[in-house]
C-alpha cells in the first residue's frame, strides 16, 4: 500500500474493524499460496506477487472505504454459484464470500453494454483502488456469468491478471475446460474469450497485478470482430 490512497474521512474505518473482509482477504491467500503452480515459473511467479501484495495489506494500516451495494440481473445466479462453490474445493472461499454479498457492487466495467450481455455478467472488486479494502498495489474481485454466457474477446493493457473457478466449468478461447480450483493466467495484452457450461452459473475470483496508474483506470480492449457481434448482442 502506498501513500497515494488516503483515508475517506466519511465513513472509512480500518481493516481490522472488519472481520469478514480479512476472513475473504485470507482465503484469496489460502488459495494463491496452497494451489498448485503445475510446474510454470511464471504462474508461480505471479502467485508471489498476489501474496506479496496481499500481505502488505493484511498487515498494514490499510483503509476500508465501504460502497454502495449495487446489483445486477445476472446476480440472481449468485446464491446457487455459491451453492456450488460450498461444496466444492473451493468452499473456503465462496464461504467467505457469502458473508458479505450483501455488501458488494456488481458492475459492467463499460459505459455501453450489449443488452444480452447485461442479462448474462457482471464483476465485484472486493479490494484495489476503489474499494471497499484500498489497495493501489493489486486488484482482487470476483466475476459472475449466466449458465451459456459467451464474454467478449478483450485484452487488458500492462496488467497481468489471473482467474480461478470457484463455482462452475469454463473455458478460454475455446482451448481448455477449467474446472473449480483451476488457474489460468494472461499476460498483459493477451486476447482472451470466455465461455460458460451451458446449465449452472460459474464464478471466478479473479487478481490483477500492475501499475498503479493502469490499477487505477485499467484499459480494456475488444477486437473489432469482436466488438460488431456485440453491437448484434452476444
Amino acid at each position: 500500500m502506498t501513500g497515494a490512497i488516503e483515508k475517506d474521512g466519511g465513513g472509512a474505518r480500518g481493516l481490522q474493524e472488519c472481520p469478514d473482509w480479512i476472513y475473504l482477504l485470507r482465503e484469496f491467500d489460502l488459495v494463491y499460496r496452497n494451489g498448485s503452480d503445475g510446474g510454470s515459473k511464471a504462474i508461480r511467479a505471479h502467485r508471489k506477487r498476489v501474496r506479496d501484495a496481499l500481505s502488505r495489506v493484511l498487515t498494514g494500516e490499510t483503509p476500508v472505504a465501504p460502497r454502495q451495494a449495487a446489483a445486477k440481473p445476472v446476480t440472481a445466479h449468485l446464491n446457487r454459484a455459491l451453492d456450488i462453490g460450498e461444496r466444492g474445493v473451493m468452499h473456503g472461499l465462496s464461504r467467505a464470500l457469502s458473508r458479505v454479498a450483501d455488501q458488494l457492487t456488481w458492475e459492467y466495467g463499460y459505459e455501453k453494454v450489449p443488452k444480452a450481455l447485461a442479462q448474462k455478467y457482471a464483476y465485484c472488486e472486493v479490494l484495489g483502488p476503489r474499494g471497499p479494502v484500498l489497495s493501489d498495489q493489486l486488484i482482487l474481485g470476483f466475476v459472475l456469468f449466466a449458465p451459456r454466457t459467451t464474454y467478449p474477446q478483450h485484452s487488458h493493457a500492462r496488467i497481468e491478471e489471473s482467474y480461478i473457478s470457484v463455482a462452475g466449468a469454463w473455458s478460454e478461447n475455446d482451448a481448455a475446460v477449467y474446472a473449480p480450483g483451476s488457474l489460468i493466467l494472461n499476460r498483459p495484452d493477451h486476447e482472451h474469450r470466455i465461455t460458460t457450461a451451458d446449465l449452472v452459473p460459474c464464478l471466478l475470483a479473479y487478481a490483477w497485478v500492475g501499475p498503479p496508474d493502469m490499477l487505477n483506470a485499467p484499459g480494456m480492449k475488444l477486437s473489432s470482430s469482436r466488438k460488431a457481434r456485440m453491437a448484434e448482442g452476444i
